[in-house]
């Protein structure tokens, strides 16, 4: 067990995971790996393995917190079973039985939510570049009438904004 955290707190923590997150984590799960059940199973109990071993960090957030952060988990472990599969088939199942995860409001919805986070770290000057250059589309041009600066000043700051934004997002567990 943890040293930093009594066992009855441990106890009580998995048991909130299990039954406040399981059944949407396990259908999650198994509807990634197109209805495989026995998997899901497995993909779940690594999951809040995952989770108790963060559970200083995870035991502080409410439940907006936590739950992004199992559904990214339990996504993750799917991506990264499917890629060992893919290296080592199991049986003589063809590697193009294998179920591809599919994008649905759940994957944006916690897209969104990490991107946020992430915009979070960034400088206020980096935020306002990326709002204009991809949320609003504006051209190098148009961003720099806007903002008053040189084009070649929009350019780079974009490009060092973009560099933040990979790292932040990076720092989150997201792999580009």
């Amino acid at each position: 067990m943890r040293s930093d955290v009594d066992d009855t707190a441990c106890e009580r923590f998995v048991r909130m995971v299990y039954d406040e997150h399981g059944s949407a984590l396990i259908r999650f799960a198994a509807r990634l790996l197109g209805g495989d059940w026995i998997r899901a199973e497995d993909i779940l109990q690594e999951a809040v393995v995952r989770a108790w071993r963060h559970i200083g960090l995870l035991a502080q957030q409410d439940e907006d917190g936590v739950r992004p952060w199992l559904f990214t988990v339990v996504r993750n472990l799917v991506i990264d079973d499917h890629r060992a599969r893919l290296i080592r088939p199991v049986g003589t199942c063809p590697v193009d039985d294998l179920v591809v995860p599919v994008d649905d409001d759940i994957e944006r919805t916690l897209t969104r939510q990490v991107v946020r986070d992430a915009l979070d770290d960034l400088t206020p000057q980096q935020r306002q570049i990326l709002h204009h250059t991809y949320f609003q589309g504006h051209s190098v041009a148009e961003t720099a009438e806007v903002l008053g600066i040189a084009q070649g000043t929009v350019k780079s700051r974009t490009y060092y904004a973009v560099r933040a934004l990979k790292l932040a997002l990076h720092n989150r567990g997201v792999r580009s």
